[in-house]
């Protein structure tokens, strides 16, 4: 079992920047991906961001491409994602997850998920 807690979300102005992180009750060296989404009321839950744990490759969405990256503290057992240049388009709802197995654009195929964090950006 993998519990997952999201921090670092909040209210910045379009062009700002925020660092959220997901940390794991344990060493999540099980699971082969952590990946962020995004979802807004109504709306289908999206793929943000995929970081594959046991080779530290990413994935980026387009749409984030070139703003936001994340990255891996191993010894904190805790993913980053750095999300600069933010538009107001990124508000949303932000969630981790993990996968035992390989990464996944689809969001229903994650094992783990935290509770979520709040991502809202004014214009």
């Amino acid at each position: 079992q993998v519990q997952l807690v999201e921090s670092g979300g909040g209210s910045v102005q379009a062009g700002g920047s925020l660092r959220l992180s997901c940390a794991a009750s344990d060493h999540y060296g099980s699971p082969n991906c952590i990946g962020w989404f995004r979802q807004d009321p109504g709306k289908e839950r999206e793929v943000v961001a995929f970081f594959y744990t046991k080779s530290s490759n990413t994935y980026l969405a387009d749409s984030v491409k070139g703003r936001f990256t994340i990255s891996q503290d191993n010894a904190k057992n805790t993913v980053y994602l750095e999300m600069n240049s933010l538009k107001p388009e990124d508000t949303s709802m932000y969630y981790c997850a993990a996968k035992i197995a390989t990464c996944s654009m689809k969001w229903r195929a994650f094992d783990y998920w935290g509770q979520g964090t709040q991502v809202t950006v004014s214009s």
